[in-house]
């Protein structure tokens, strides 16, 4: 699934190709991308025609474009192979496209917007706006979502205490999204690394200096990796304009079992993780002797 800063690029992209541009038409290729939109696909296009696209917005992994009137935002969900492309309006379509929104000055050369989706796991859906935390608004169902590091509204001392207080392994808090949003298994291994800390350290015994060095971490990672335009494994994460990212090539850890470490040379060890797995030094991310896996 999508990591923030590939959500991030791509609504960079979404910013630049359909924030303030007017709903046209909208066709509905395939229910279940549309499933989350209880009311049905025909409902979803009747009341998104005529709509205007304010921005592009997102908290962590999740990523909406607010709509005029301020009380609705199309919601996407992107799973594991969601992709949400501006192309123009000539393209062939793509082999998965599921949902298709023209917009009114298409007729001036401009794009439009696919919903490309080749497991269908992804979605669309109209959600209600609801206060945030902050001064702003956020759908419904996001409203339960943490922030992430790189908002400037980021509590810093905020998660350093409900870390210590969650009495769990460091990565397991890392996935937490109520905790911390828009970091998943790549970026908390690759953060880990950098902040030398095992995964299955458990939260309370952190200190300050640890957490504060952890969040450093994780900053950096998150912003390099959007610098590269993200991380792509395959064909199937992509920006809005069909590009994939290259932060693949700068991974520490992640994927690189047997590999040396870039920092001590030491082969990378792969263990399972919750169904997936965890990558790390043996040297530099000692086992804790009681640990929270």
């Amino acid at each position: 699934m999508p990591e923030l800063p590939e959500v991030e690029v791509v609504r960079q992209g979404l910013a630049r190709g359909v924030a303030g541009r007017r709903i046209a038409a909208v066709e509905v290729g395939h229910p279940r991308a549309v499933r989350r939109h209880l009311a049905g696909g025909a409902d979803l296009a009747g009341r998104l025609v005529g709509r205007t696209v304010l921005a592009a917005s997102r908290r962590g992994k999740f990523l909406w474009l607010p709509l005029d009137g301020d009380d609705e935002a199309l919601l996407a969900h992107l799973g594991m192979s969601g992709q949400l492309l501006v192309v123009p309006a000539d393209k062939p379509d793509e082999t998965h496209l599921r949902v298709r929104l023209r917009f009114a000055d298409q007729h001036r050369g401009g794009r439009e917007l696919r919903f490309v989706d080749q497991r269908t796991f992804g979605g669309l859906a109209l959600e209600p706006l609801v206060p945030d935390d902050g001064d702003g608004h956020v759908p419904a169902a996001v409203a339960h979502i943490a922030r992430d590091p790189l908002d400037p509204r980021f509590d810093d001392a905020g998660f350093a205490a409900a870390l210590r207080r969650r009495r769990t392994g460091v990565k397991r808090a890392l996935l937490d999204q109520t905790l911390v949003s828009g970091v998943g298994n790549i970026y908390a291994d690759e953060s880990l690394w950098r902040a030398r800390l095992h995964y299955a350290r458990p939260t309370e015994t952190l200190t300050r200096p640890e957490v504060a060095r952890l969040l450093e971490a994780v900053r950096a990672v998150l912003v390099e990796s959007l610098a590269a335009g993200g991380t792509s494994f395959d064909a199937l994460y992509v920006s809005t304009e069909g590009v994939s990212g290259l932060f693949e090539r700068e991974l520490a850890v992640y994927g690189r079992a047997g590999e040396p470490c870039p920092r001590c040379g030491t082969p990378i060890r792969r263990d399972a993780f919750t169904n997936r797995s965890s990558y790390s030094c043996p040297r530099c991310q000692p086992r804790p002797r009681r640990g929270r896996w």
